[in-house]
C-alpha cells in the first residue's frame, strides 16, 4: 500500500451512526423487556436478573443505562408520553399554544392527547401507584412522576393566564391543579378502564370539563 492510499485511509470519517442505532434498539428492547415483565409480574417481583435475561443483555447494562427498576419505570413513562409518529405530544402540545389564539381549540387538542398517551402511559402508573403502598422507593418514585406531570399543567397553566383565557375568579394553581386532575391515570382507570368508556367519550368529557372549569 502507497503513501497516498495510507493517508486516504487515516482521513476517512468515522461513522458511528450504525452503532448509535444499534444502541437504540438495544434500549427500547429493554424496555420493550421492563414494560411487559412489570405488567405481567408486578414491580416488586420484577427482577433486572430476569429483564436482562429476557433482553438479552446482562445485568450491569441494564443498571449503567437505566440505574434499577426506578430508572427503567421513567423510561417506560418517558416513551408513553410521546405518544404516537415522529413528534412527541409535548411538543405538540407547545406547538400548539404557540400557534393557536383560541383558548376552545388549544384545549380540544389537549383533550385529544389525553386519549392518545392515556392508554400508554396510565397501566404502568396505576402499577405504580398500587406498588407504592408498600414500598417506600416506590413512593417516592410515583411523587416524583406526579410532581413532574404537575409542573407540566403548570407550565400549561400559565401560559392560558398570560393569553388572557383564564376567567377571572381562576388562578394559575386552580387552573394547573384542574388541568392535573384530568390528564391523571386515576381517571382514565374510572371511566375507561373500569366503567367502559370509549376513547372518544373520554377525550369529549375531559375536553368539555376542561374549558368549562377554566374558560
Amino acid at each position: 500500500m502507497d503513501a497516498g492510499a495510507r493517508d486516504v485511509k487515516r482521513k476517512r470519517p468515522y461513522d458511528g451512526s450504525r452503532r448509535r442505532e444499534q444502541a437504540r434498539r438495544a434500549r427500547a428492547g429493554i424496555i420493550d423487556v421492563a414494560e411487559r415483565r412489570f405488567l405481567d409480574n408486578g414491580y416488586a417481583a420484577t427482577t433486572i436478573a430476569a429483564i436482562a435475561a429476557d433482553a438479552g443483555v446482562s445485568p450491569d447494562t441494564v443498571y449503567k443505562s437505566f440505574g434499577g427498576k426506578p430508572g427503567l419505570v421513567r423510561a417506560i413513562r418517558a416513551r408513553a408520553l410521546e405518544g404516537e409518529g415522529p413528534v412527541p405530544a409535548e411538543r405538540r402540545s407547545d406547538d400548539l399554544q404557540a400557534r393557536e389564539s383560541d383558548p376552545h381549540a388549544i384545549i380540544a387538542g389537549w383533550g385529544a392527547l389525553v386519549v392518545e398517551v392515556a392508554p400508554r402511559a396510565a397501566p404502568i402508573l396505576l402499577l405504580i401507584r398500587d406498588a407504592a403502598a408498600s414500598d417506600p422507593e416506590v413512593r417516592a418514585l410515583l411523587d416524583e412522576l406526579d410532581d413532574d406531570r404537575l409542573r407540566r399543567m403548570t407550565d400549561n397553566a400559565r401560559r392560558l393566564h398570560t393569553a388572557g383565557h383564564l376567567r377571572r375568579s381562576i388562578t394559575v394553581t386552580h387552573a394547573a391543579d384542574v388541568l392535573w386532575t384530568y390528564s391523571s391515570p386515576e381517571l382514565y382507570e374510572l371511566l375507561v378502564l373500569r366503567r367502559g368508556w370509549t376513547a372518544k367519550r373520554y377525550g369529549r368529557f375531559v375536553t368539555d370539563a376542561m374549558t368549562h372549569a377554566l374558560l
